[in-house]
């Protein structure tokens, strides 16, 4: 038996490859390369990849490059020529034209009229007819995670990795909801110090083994905002929650972490129409 043939063993060499591929998404990406780093052959590698994550590594490359040059223009003052640029394009007019394709404005616009600007409210007054804000009373979860280091924008390597292992290993179950658990404030801790974890709910019966451990929420109440649009406008619904939503609501965040739960998949679903909830805990 060969035990490099492996479930886990494929699954350690595509971990490889997609942590390059977020090391690299400003550089020209070849597919040999790639084939290199995860130590299979040229001519079948991209359909174990296919085959284990769900799409093409051309697929995954797009939609990393224009998931990182979404931040950069909603949470940046980074000219758009170096966004295209950091995010892989040699040429803004084909950069332009590909993100417009995907985000339904050109970068540019995108920076001053996309949806991350409907929290720059200042009062709760004028904000609470366009989103809400609701307050629920939820019951302990067990999830299935492994763990991320770094930017918070970056928890897709994380998730892939996950999906991977579990897909593997014939884990994965029909019911299973993504969730991404966030234990630092990214406005006082570094950010390749943030600790986060990608998540999956249920399998608690599951036999575990690394990089996969359980993970536990705490029952109690929680606000919960829920948001439509780009994983990019998180920072600024984050700031209206704790900034404005919070201090007006007469109550006082819990002793744990804040978590999100995605509603769809953006492997298939086009960034306007990303559904997620937030959970902020109350005490």
């Amino acid at each position: 038996m060969h035990n490099n043939a492996s479930p886990d063993r494929y699954v350690q060499r595509l971990h490889r490859v997609t942590d390059y591929l977020y090391r690299h998404l400003d550089q020209e990406l070849n597919l040999n390369t790639l084939a290199e780093v995860a130590c299979l052959s040229p001519y079948h590698w991209h359909r174990v990849y296919h085959a284990i994550y769900g799409e093409s590594i051309i697929t995954t490359v797009k939609r990393l490059r224009l998931h990182r040059a979404a931040g950069y223009l909603a949470n940046t003052d980074m000219p758009v020529a170096d966004v295209a640029d950091r995010s892989g394009y040699d040429n803004l007019q084909s950069f332009t034209r590909i993100f417009k394709a995907e985000y339904g404005l050109p970068p540019a616009q995108y920076r001053k009229h996309g949806s991350h600007n409907k929290f720059k409210m200042q009062t709760i007054s004028e904000a609470s007819t366009m989103y809400q804000v609701d307050c629920e009373t939820r019951a302990g979860m067990q999830l299935i995670g492994v763990d991320h280091r770094g930017s918070y924008m970056d928890i897709g390597q994380a998730f892939a990795n996950l999906y991977g292992v579990l897909g593997a290993r014939n884990q994965l179950q029909p019911a299973m909801r993504m969730i991404g658990v966030y234990f630092d404030d990214p406005q006082s801790v570094a950010e390749d110090q943030l600790r986060s974890r990608a998540c999956v709910t249920g399998g608690a019966d599951l036999a575990l083994a690394p990089p996969l451990s359980l993970t536990s929420l705490a029952a109690g109440d929680y606000a919960v905002l829920r948001h439509r649009g780009p994983y990019a406008d998180m920072r600024a619904a984050y700031q209206w929650l704790y900034g404005v939503w919070l201090p007006n609501s007469g109550r006082e965040p819990a002793d744990a972490p804040v978590f999100e739960e995605y509603l769809n998949n953006p492997r298939d679903t086009a960034p306007a129409d990303l559904l997620t909830a937030i959970y902020l805990p109350l005490r």
